[in-house]
């Protein structure tokens, strides 16, 4: 059944991570940014990536609602709560509209980590360098328990799995000393 698949972002490289490790098809949520780009726009409308505009109260919640009955249908989610990069390497704070979509569609989210894409690829490079990656698929977390009035709440139960597993595996890197 579709889900609604919830990751850090380290690091651009994390989306052909996802693409290539991440089973299944899925859509994507999308800022509207990217959508002006001439074919690449285009391709994203066309594969079904949902255009979120962030400065726009109203249109993000009209595109959330849209996002959350596509899951209803059988589409999958793939989505960055943090709704950025990190600059620093941390898990930065997570935005709340992807729960709200999340607790819209019934779905489950599947909570997952990637470690060591930051490395591979900063924020604002194009270079990419060789490097180890970890990426954490954790056991789906069921919202159907959950109100939109308890979202901090469901934001902390995923934000904690995803941080658990970040920092473990991190840290077991650093330990090893692989590269």
């Amino acid at each position: 059944g579709p889900h609604v698949f919830m990751s850090n972002h380290q690091s651009d490289f994390d989306i052909l991570l996802a693409l290539a490790y991440i089973p299944g098809q899925f859509r994507w949520i999308a800022k509207k940014e990217l959508f002006v780009f001439p074919i690449f726009g285009e391709a994203m409308r066309r594969a079904g990536y949902i255009e979120l505009d962030r400065q726009n109260r109203e249109k993000a919640l009209k595109s959330l609602e849209e996002a959350a009955l596509e899951v209803k249908k059988g589409k999958s989610l793939m989505t960055f709560p943090e709704g950025t990069r990190s600059r620093d390497g941390e898990i930065r704070p997570f935005k709340k509209g992807l729960f709200y979509l999340a607790i819209r569609s019934g779905v489950p989210i599947i909570p997952y980590s990637i470690v060591g894409s930051r490395e591979i690829m900063p924020r604002r490079s194009l270079r990419i360098r060789p490097q180890r990656v970890t990426i954490v698929i954790d056991k789906p977390v069921d919202v159907t328990g959950f109100t939109l009035d308890e979202r901090d709440d469901l934001i902390k139960k995923v934000r904690d799995v995803i941080e658990h597993n970040f920092y473990k595996y991190k840290e077991d890197d650093q330990n090893t000393g692989e590269e």
